[in-house]
């Protein structure tokens, strides 16, 4: 039976036999068990290399941070996870850069760190609730023209690609068949807000090796 492990474009954690392209953490999630009680642990969310530097790891051990995986990266972006400093560093800077540039409403000016990022992106990413279990994704709603490729949306109740002037439908092992997308209307996003804006300014995510791009 697959473990519970792998992150969907709505944040959710779920159980399938289909290998990611990418690996993640949020944190310790899983019990003595290796199930997931809590979505999160803390506010860093971040996208990893699957192999680096030879590092070995029994997957769910207790007291060790739960392993999460992705299709590929836009995936986990729309989640709510950031590129990682130390594995994939030349990638977290260029997010960083993008995402300073798309941002100017926040402040940071020309630096900003890794915590503080990651501080706007959980504002972003979960709607409020008193139990930590009970917070869901949190969307919004643009005019679907004016996204960026890589940005997620959840359309006709799933959840697809922007890209190239098409939708990709996401299920967990690839996209399947690009369709047209709709030439107006207001869709609900899944990427959040400051992430999408760091698409327009130049991010491009690595897509699962299926998307033809």
């Amino acid at each position: 039976m697959p473990r519970q492990n792998r992150v969907t474009p709505t944040g959710q954690i779920i159980a399938t036999e289909a290998r990611g392209t990418f690996m993640g953490n949020r944190g310790i999630l899983h019990n003595a068990q290796q199930k997931i009680v809590k979505p999160f642990a803390y506010k860093t969310w971040i996208i990893c290399l699957l192999n680096f530097k030879g590092r070995q790891r029994a997957l769910m051990q207790p007291g060790k941070y739960t392993e999460l995986f992705f299709l590929d990266e836009a995936t986990a972006l729309a989640a709510g996870h950031r590129p990682c400093f130390e594995c994939r560093r030349a990638a977290a800077i260029a997010f960083r850069d993008a995402w300073l540039a798309g941002n100017p409403q926040l402040g940071f000016g020309e630096s900003v760190s890794a915590p503080q990022m990651d501080a706007v992106l959980h504002a972003e990413r979960l709607t409020e609730a008193h139990r930590m279990k009970d917070r869901k994704k949190r969307t919004y709603t643009v005019v679907l023209p004016t996204l960026p490729n890589g940005t997620f949306i959840l359309w006709q109740e799933r959840p697809y690609l922007v890209w190239q002037d098409a939708l990709l439908p996401w299920t967990p092992a690839e996209y399947e068949a690009p369709v047209s997308q709709p030439r107006d209307g207001v869709v609900a996003v899944l990427t959040p807000p400051s992430t999408v804006a760091a698409l327009a300014h130049g991010y491009v995510p690595q897509l699962h090796e299926l998307v033809n791009t």
